[in-house]
């Protein structure tokens, strides 16, 4: 039965209210005498006052860095709302990144939230959380509400606990009130650009939390390889592959950070595929793009691309190495004080030489290469090198292009490094061998004072690892 597959009766909004004498195919009314009853024989809730969660100090640092740069405006951040799916059944709710980012409120965020910063006369803010808490029992909404009653979905939160485990003062939401001027998320350009390039940064907390993602992710890459035969065998093995990810992801983490890409063949060469409906066959390579979400919301992003029969062909060896070799070239020109799109173009330099030394450019890999004029190699690799990672995995997307692609690189920055080449089935500009032969691989980098550090390093790479990893069947 789905979350409201017998919702309660219409009309109903006390327990002494008398039941109405309509109803409908998914609406009956309730009788008179479970009106009268329903609020009496429940035992005492126990309440404790939980300690503070660990990511809590780290968002109050994170809040006290906007409170400076808003003094004396208001700012109202919002979680968000519940997301219809198809008529009375929602998504999961995943709250707003900027809000879990402020607030520490993760996987266990309540829909309708919002964090409140109320500018004080003498300087600073005085921050509150509104949400809404669990209804009394005494009241229609416990049981007669699919979206928020307890009989529905389960314990909801109370203030004081969210209080002590957060470290904010909370309000029930009914007492938040909007106001002329505020500065809303995602309605305020300032605002909305600020929070976000907070996150180019990553704290002691986050990095941790990428690792964890980074190595709950590994675990779900292993568990492919490992099921490998029975993915073979299923007409629709791209599938597989994605539930066995999923699997992972949500027995050892939140969810999945996104949809999972599972491409084999030529689908490989398709950079968003994520049908996810075809076979995977022998003789063809899959391009498997996934990261599992924890549950703090941060995610990885990992990318490998594996040969379906256990053993590159020399043409497939030839494509996947030159990508390492441009991964291994954007990895080496990834210093701190380095340009964040010098990364790219250590990829790109990579790929025009050898695209060009294969015979497929029109023109030389130095024209190619040339800002105004060339781009001829970007046929077969059209998307960029890198993006920041964390509690989204296109974090800090609203930063001014010159806090992020023309940013410099500094310690505390996480982002992938994921270049690939793309030979469409039907490009008649690629020998025939080429046609149909996709491959990406994708790192989650971590930047230091000493420089960077590969988090999925572990994870098989080169192609002589990539063939000793499926022939032991994973781990």
């Amino acid at each position: 039965m789905s979350s409201a597959a017998s919702e309660a009766s219409e009309g109903t909004t006390s327990t002494t209210e008398t039941p109405t004498s309509t109803s409908t195919n998914r609406r009956q009314p309730f009788g008179q005498g479970f009106l009268d009853t329903i609020s009496t024989g429940w035992a005492q809730r126990p309440e404790s006052t939980p300690p503070a969660r660990a990511q809590a100090p780290f968002a109050a640092a994170r809040r006290e860095a906007v409170s400076a740069a808003f003094p004396g405006r208001r700012l109202v951040i919002p979680a968000g709302e519940l997301k219809q799916r198809s008529n009375d059944t929602d998504y999961p709710f995943r709250a707003h990144s900027a809000f879990s980012h402020l607030t520490g409120w993760a996987a266990d965020s309540e829909p309708g939230a919002v964090l409140v910063f109320e500018p004080r006369s003498e300087g600073g803010h005085d921050i509150t959380l509104y949400f809404r808490e669990r209804a009394d029992r005494t009241t229609s909404e416990f049981y007669s509400d699919a979206s928020i009653g307890e009989f529905w979905i389960g314990p909801r939160p109370a203030l004081a606990g969210v209080a002590a485990d957060l470290g904010l003062a909370t309000a029930h939401v009914d007492e938040f009130e909007a106001r002329d001027g505020d500065l809303v998320l995602d309605e305020d350009e300032e605002l909305t650009r600020f929070v976000s390039e907070l996150r180019l940064i990553k704290d002691a907390y986050e990095i941790g939390q990428m690792e964890l993602a980074v190595q709950v992710t590994a675990d779900g890459f292993d568990d492919i390889v490992a099921d490998l035969p029975a993915i073979i065998e299923h007409p629709r093995g791209e599938r597989v592959v994605e539930g066995v990810f999923h699997r992972r992801a949500r027995s050892d983490g939140n969810a999945v950070g996104y949809d999972t890409i599972a491409a084999s063949g030529p689908h490989a060469c398709y950079l968003h595929w994520t049908r996810n409906d075809g076979a995977v066959v022998p003789g063809d390579l899959i391009l498997i793009d996934a990261g599992v979400e924890v549950d703090s919301l941060y995610t990885a992003d990992i990318t490998r691309t594996l040969p379906v029969s256990g053993r590159f062909t020399d043409v497939q060896r030839k494509v996947y190495e030159t990508v390492r070799e441009a991964a291994d070239a954007a990895f080496a020109a990834a210093k701190p004080g380095v340009r964040f799109r010098s990364i790219h173009e250590a990829a790109m330099q990579v790929i025009a030489a050898r695209v060009a030394e294969w015979g497929l450019l029109p023109v030389s890999a130095e024209e190619a290469l040339d800002a105004d004029r060339g781009g001829q190699h970007r046929r077969y690799m059209v998307h960029g090198t890198s993006h920041h990672l964390g509690i989204d995995v296109h974090d800090c997307a609203q930063a001014r292009r010159d806090m992020y692609y023309d940013g410099i690189l500094e310690p505390g920055m996480v982002f992938t490094i994921e270049p690939g080449l793309y030979f469409q089935i039907d490009d008649l500009t690629v020998p025939e061998e080429y046609r149909g032969i996709g491959v990406r691989i994708e790192d989650d980098i971590l930047m230091t004072a000493d420089g960077p550090v590969n988090l999925s390093a572990a994870i098989p790479r080169t192609a002589d690892e990539v063939e000793a990893w499926i022939a032991r069947g994973g781990r």
